[in-house]
């Protein structure tokens, strides 16, 4: 998915707390991540993204962190919220794996 954000094929939505919960996960070890890589994604996000304002819902969600996103998900109409851990999420057809957005992306 990084790809296609860096490419433009896939624009992404952000607020502070996603880039705050970006930075963090993506600090980790396990990712070989380096922080130069990093800030280049980050200034991409922000350059090319859409910063949007949560929609709350009266939903509970199993880990209350991954809230923001779902709830940015919400801010605009053709948005899809990619994720590995769909269990997490409210049942919604916007609410997809890599594999399906890469089907939809018809790649």
């Amino acid at each position: 998915m990084v790809e296609f954000i860096v490419t433009g094929k896939i624009t992404p939505l952000y607020n502070s707390e996603i880039m705050a919960e970006y930075q963090e996960v993506l600090s980790r070890e396990h990712f070989h991540i380096t922080e130069n890589e990093r800030n280049t994604l980050f200034n991409h996000i922000r350059k090319k993204g859409v910063a949007a304002e949560r929609i709350s819902i009266d939903s509970l969600f199993i880990d209350e962190s991954d809230r923001v996103f779902y709830e940015i998900s919400l801010s605009k109409e053709d948005s899809f919220l990619v994720t590995g851990n769909l269990k997490h999420f409210p049942i919604d057809p916007r609410v997809v794996t890599p594999a399906q957005m890469l089907q939809i992306l018809g790649d």
